[in-house]
Parts: C-alpha cells; structure tokens; sequence
C-alpha cells in the first residue's frame, strides 16, 4: 500500500540511534541513501525488499522538525517479544513513554503494542497483529 514514510528530525544522529534501536528489533536494517540536492535523511527496509521504506528526513525548509498532531507511525512486529525488545530499547535511546508494551484487545484478540515518541515528538506505535492470522501484508 505505501511506497514509503517519512517523520522529521532535527538531530539525524540521534534520530538514527532510537531509529536503530526500535527498528533492527523487528527485522529492518538501514539502508544508505543519498537525498537528490535535498536535506540529509536515513532509511529502514525490511532485508530483500525495495518498499516500503522508512525516512527520517531533516525538514526540507531548513526549519526545526515538528512532530504531526494526530500522526503516528505503526510498525510491524513479529511477535510479543520483539515488540517488548523494541519499546525498552526505544526507551533507553531517547524515547519518551506513551503507552507500556501489552495486550491490546480492545483492538483485536492477539493484539500486542506499545506506543512511545522519538527524541523530535514523533508518535510511534509498535504492533504484534496476533488478531490476523498472516501478519505478512499479502491478501
């Protein structure tokens, strides 16, 4: 469904490291990538897939990022422990809590999350699907 998705930062160096932490976790690794004339970025990919991808982008206009009000960023996890993994180390990089790692029934019966910020205000939501029997995006 999404080509890609993009959150901004004003420190890529410290947005790499929660980055790094949350993400390797559930499986994506960083990949080099060379903005075209724009401000600096990094990327995540899931290993042996082009898309999606996710950026953390310095704002194009120079300007201090600011985080979305009512925008969150959902990442796939494959299974209860990896999102317990990711949240604690998602912590311990910089992160801020907003919402501790359990069950979420009220969203599905086998649904596991937690919800926490990256160091720029950035909502982040860490999701096990148990609710869905494959949890892989294909129909």
């Amino acid at each position: 469904m999404f080509s890609h998705v993009t959150v901004g930062s004003s420190d890529l160096e410290r947005a790499g490291r929660f980055y790094d932490a949350v993400l390797l976790p559930l499986g994506l690794k960083r990949r080099p990538v060379t903005p075209d004339g724009g401000p600096a970025a990094l990327c995540w990919i899931m290993p042996g897939q082009s898309l999606p991808r996710f950026y953390v982008y310095e704002p194009f206009d120079r300007q201090p990022a600011r985080a979305g009000n009512g925008s969150m960023v959902a990442f796939l996890a494959p299974s209860p422990t990896a999102v317990d993994i990711a949240y604690a180390a998602g912590l311990k990089a910089g992160g801020q809590d907003e919402g501790a790692a359990g069950p979420r029934a009220h969203y599905g019966e086998g649904y596991y999350g937690a919800y926490l910020r990256d160091p720029d205000g950035n909502k982040v939501h860490i999701a096990y699907r148990g609710d869905i029997a494959d949890v892989s995006g294909r129909p």
